[in-house]
Order: structure tokens, then sequence, then C-alpha cells
């Protein structure tokens, strides 16, 4: 395993839509690897392999137990017309957040590091994972859903009044 360097959203890639995983092989092992240890080294809730430079449709999402989701070829199946709007981040736009509106539940279906195919039920935060992660699969960032951007001094200050 080996930690990668995570490109900022000033990085091309990230706008590029990534490519099926056809080979269920010791090199999407050894990504999937890197990428859930780079997600844990950073302290993310996912990260897309496009964030790492390779344009494979693989992410790894936090789930509701707080252990980390396969997730290869991921396809959003079905999501709840009920919808939660919330503060995002990315790893790939540090120090900047966004409300983004996003469904309250998601489900995907997906392959794990094996081929087989299966499905997972995200709500709240993990459905807003689902939809973030697999954006990045389709060259889009949360910036482009948020009807703006604050700095963490903006949001630190929002949150310090919403307390009073």
């Amino acid at each position: 395993m080996a930690l990668r360097k995570i490109l900022t959203d000033k990085d091309p890639v990230l706008r590029k839509k990534s490519r099926p995983v056809t080979g269920f092989d010791g090199r999407l092992h050894d990504l999937l690897d890197d990428l859930k240890e780079t997600l844990d080294q950073a302290g993310g809730a996912g990260l897309a392999a496009p964030q790492v430079g390779i344009l494979r449709r693989c992410v790894i999402v936090v789930d509701g137990k707080g252990e980390m989701l396969e997730l290869v070829n991921p396809e959003i199946i079905s999501r709840s017309e009920t919808v939660q709007d919330g503060l995002e981040g990315c790893l790939s736009v540090p120090g900047m957040w966004g409300m983004v509106e996003r469904p309250m539940q998601v489900r995907v279906r997906a392959q794990d590091r094996s081929g087989q195919t299966f499905e997972a039920e995200g709500e709240g935060i993990v459905a807003r994972c689902f939809c973030h992660e697999i954006d990045h699969l389709d060259g889009h960032l949360f910036t482009e859903l948020a009807d703006r951007l604050y700095t963490q001094e903006e949001l630190d200050e929002m949150l310090e009044e919403e307390g009073q």
C-alpha cells in the first residue's frame, strides 16, 4: 500500500470522465488499497480514483458504521425524492465549503474488488458521499452545485453565529 497524492481542483484530470474497470486483478487491488490508505491519512469521508490521477471508476466511501466501502463501477440506481441541503467539502478543494442539495437516501449498484455485483444503500451523509464520489467519476466537483463557496474562516464564523 502507498499514499497517493490528491489532486486539487486546478488539475484538468478532475474534469475528465473515468473509464469502467474491466480487470479485477492485483493492479485494481493495489489501487483500492492505496485509496483506502490515502483516505485514512487525509481524514475524509470518501475518495475517488480520479482524485489521485487514475481515470477509472473506483471510489471508497466511509459507510454509516465507519467502515470503508469499496465501489467499483458504481451507479446510482435509485434516489429519494426527499432532499437534504448541507455543507460539503472535498479533499481536492481544500479549505473551501459549499451548501449542496443531495438526495436524503441513495441506492447504488457496484462491483467489489473481485468483480461481484452488489447493492448498497446510504442515508444522510453516506448518501451525500455516494453522490459526491460518483460525480468525481463523471468529471464533476461539488463546486458546480454549490450556490457559493465559503472559506474555512467564513464557515467558522457562520457556525459560531449559529451557536449563539
